[in-house]
């Protein structure tokens, strides 16, 4: 086995999380900044957690349809087949919404960066139940 790399892409920041090892048990691990060097940072991330596996969140609009956003995400996913890992889409619909909903129910301070690495761990953990049933 080994472990799997979840991505929010945002145009300001990429929330990133992991799964252990098991494939059971994702959690947040960063947020990466956009702001030109997000490759290079990505890049390192994926040799330091040797995922194999990367989750790129899907974003769509209400009506479960494409948008600008959708566009972007497809553009960015495309620079990091240059990994060589393999990339798979999860839709990603409300994750940064139900992300703020349960930092925000831990009745403690979060910021956006909280926000966009807990979204990215909900993808992960929408993928692993999907993909594995757990």
């Amino acid at each position: 086995m080994g472990n799997v790399l979840a991505l929010d892409i945002g145009g300001r920041r990429i929330g990133v999380a992991l799964s252990d090892e098991s494939l059971r048990i994702p959690h947040p691990l960063t947020t990466v900044i956009v702001d030109g060097g997000e490759i290079e940072k990505l890049r390192l991330l994926v040799e330091e957690m040797q995922p194999v596996q990367i989750v790129v969140g899907f974003p769509r609009n209400q009506a479960g349809e494409m948008t600008e956003q959708t566009k972007t995400v497809e553009k960015f996913a495309e620079k990091l087949k240059e990994f060589e890992v393999p990339i798979t889409f999860q839709d990603e619909s409300l994750t940064s919404v139900i992300a703020e909903q349960q930092l925000r129910s831990l009745g403690k301070p979060y910021t956006k960066e909280m926000i966009d690495s807990a979204a990215a761990t909900i993808i992960l953990q929408d993928y692993l139940e999907e993909k594995y049933g757990h």
